[in-house]
């Protein structure tokens, strides 16, 4: 085990979190002695980690045996799958229950769950061991695998797609089947590049860049026109994407697709999980993630109700389900995010592997370079591109902003590290003693993020507050024997699945006005004035907006204004926001940004 306070080696660490089953689901990190992950894979509560010397690593729940270590045990920490050891293996998948495996010698393994055939073994017996795929042996090359909540996917290097289990919903493309035990082939008359099994839909994409999707039509997440949800059953082309699609994912009701320059998102998003914003619960048409238009996307990952996305810069950005603070924006951060939202935790790491489960997040990361310039460009860009986009991009405020707050952030980046530039961008004090910063928000042409002040008290170090480190080393593990209770099922205890109702989650926290911004039109300057407390929150933001109105009524007669509400990294930002693009905003106007803040205490 390593030290409290030993550093992250260079090779990297894996940081756990949500329902992790990992250090009692506390936000933790751990690393391998001479090794590093070059695969991971999240179940519903169960994870597998595939290092670089072919070792597989199990943790999690363990109700149906799907960490294949011989018993039903929860394992809390990875444990080296010794059977497996001499095959070295290269690639895993779980799904809700159950996990597959291939290794060097082009075996198909599979452990966990089979009540509808999803293990491929010819019957529908639950193991608690890896039990050989025979269909697989020796024929072929497996690329990828996948899982999903009782169906398994397997694609070879020369584009066959093979799946299996479940297929109640068309979920693995066989039209009249209602369940298969043994791997079929699934044809598009073209070659297959990747494939992303999800709750009860599944998708691929063919070398040429097509995307196809099958399976439960609600929702939209199919991305199909109603004409085509008629035959869900089989893979239907996806017409609303026209650039070449590289990868896709599937998470519960929502669909990712990753394209050379941009991601869409398209199915449920009631929780966050598409990125469009607030408003935006449902789109059953493929709609390009603005907030992520500046960034250079190459990895995506779909857990049931939230997102994650790698940037090739080694930044990362979650969205959607925060409960069990599993999109890894601090320890205190259990809101849900409606747009993509910068980990601020990971500034000094470059994030490289990336994996969403049902209830929680996997993370592989290496330290970055010090004074690496690149983040600090990117850092400062994103938030004077958002504070522009905050007042509507008009001419005369961006004018204005670029000429109050970039000669200013420019002095301070030049001695200032990634972690204290994190500073600059809080928009409200930290919320109590020993909580974590809020995270940053990606860079938007539509929706904001808070403006800069220069008051705020300091920060902690960028970094994840009691953290729990260790290493682990497979040769102990082979020495050790784990000591695990039985556990009974939790699948449905404390689960994202615990509640029916799809609401946005209310709160009966107190909201308090700290700032006011007031554009001065004489002068075209910005100050920044602290407001008194008010008793009743509702009057205060109704009595702002009464007083814009008022003085402005002739200017902003067809103006129209939304009063929106962002869930934040433990804030909660409300604007006004202009519907029109062709409405300007006249010099005289006085623009009023109230900032609200969560008093968790209160």
């Amino acid at each position: 085990m390593g030290e409290a306070e030993e550093p992250v080696p260079e090779s990297g660490a894996v940081f756990t979190f949500g329902k992790s089953k990992f250090a009692e689901n506390i936000p933790s990190k751990f690393w391998f002695k001479n090794d590093k992950p070059l695969y991971i894979s999240c179940g519903d509560e169960h994870t597998a980690i595939v290092t670089g010397n072919g070792k597989l690593y199990m943790f999690g729940s363990n109700n149906w045996g799907q960490l294949g270590l011989g018993t039903k045990n929860t394992i809390n920490k990875p444990t080296c799958v010794k059977a497996l050891k001499p095959e070295k293996v290269k690639l895993a998948a779980c799904g809700r229950n159950h996990t597959l495996v291939y290794t060097e010698r082009g075996h198909v393994y599979a452990a966990g769950g089979n009540s509808e055939g999803q293990l491929g073994l010819g019957d529908t017996e639950e193991r608690s061991t890896f039990h050989l795929i025979s269909f697989f042996t020796n024929q072929y090359k497996i690329k990828q695998l996948a899982a999903g909540s009782y169906t398994s996917a397997a694609l070879t290097e020369d584009g066959h797609l093979f799946v299996w289990g479940d297929n109640s919903e068309g979920q693995i493309g066989l039209a009249g089947e209602a369940s298969v035990c043994v791997p079929c082939q699934v044809d598009v008359g073209k070659p297959v590049s990747w494939v992303s099994c999800g709750y009860y839909h599944s998708a691929l994409v063919t070398r040429d860049g097509e995307l196809y999707t099958f399976g439960e039509p609600e929702n939209g997440k199919l991305g199909l026109s109603p004409e085509q949800l008629k035959n869900s059953r089989v893979p239907q082309l996806v017409p609303g994407i026209l650039e070449r699609v590289n990868k896709v994912a599937c998470g519960g009701g929502h669909t990712v697709a990753l394209t050379e320059t941009d991601v869409y998102t398209f199915g449920l998003g009631q929780y966050g999980q598409l990125g469009h914003g607030t408003f935006i619960f449902e789109t059953s048409v493929p709609k390009a993630v603005e907030h992520l238009k500046r960034h250079k996307i190459c990895n995506i990952a779909c857990g049931e109700n939230h997102t994650a996305v790698i940037a090739d810069n080694g930044l990362m950005f979650t969205f959607g389900d925060g409960r069990h603070g599993k999109l890894g924006l601090g320890e205190e951060n259990f809101t849900n995010q409606f747009i993509p939202t910068l980990c601020s935790n990971f500034l000094k790491f470059a994030v490289y592997l990336v994996a969403c489960g049902g209830c929680h997040m996997l993370v592989f990361a290496t330290p970055r370079p010090k004074g690496s310039e690149e983040i600090h460009e990117d850092l400062r860009e994103n938030c004077l591109a958002a504070t522009i986009s905050k007042l509507g991009g008009d001419s005369l405020v961006t004018n204005t902003l670029q000429r109050t707050f970039s000669a200013r952030m420019r002095r301070r980046e030049r001695e200032k590290s990634p972690e204290q530039f994190c500073r600059m961008v809080r928009t409200l004090p930290p919320l109590g003693e020993g909580s974590l910063k809020p995270s940053l928000r990606a860079a938007s042409n539509t929706v904001p993020l808070s403006l800069l002040t220069t008051n705020h008290p300091d920060v902690t170090e960028v970094n994840t507050n009691k953290v729990i480190e260790s290493t682990v080393d497979c040769k102990t593990e082979d020495r050790k024997q784990e000591k695990n209770k039985p556990e009974e099922s939790t699948t449905e205890e404390d689960s994202d699945k615990e509640s029916d109702d799809r609401n946005l989650g209310n709160t009966t926290d107190v909201l308090n006005m700290t700032h006011m911004m007031r554009l001065n039109p004489s002068d075209q300057s910005l100050k920044l004035s602290p407001v008194q407390k008010q008793k009743s929150v509702v009057h205060s933001f109704s009595q702002a907006s009464e007083d814009i109105f008022t003085s402005n009524n002739d200017k902003i007669s067809k103006k129209s204004i939304l009063t929106s509400v962002y869930h934040t990294a433990g804030t909660l930002e409300m604007h006004l926001e202009s519907h029109s693009a062709s409405t300007e905003v006249n010099d005289n106007i006085a623009i009023d940004l109230i900032w609200y803040r969560i008093d968790p205490h209160i």
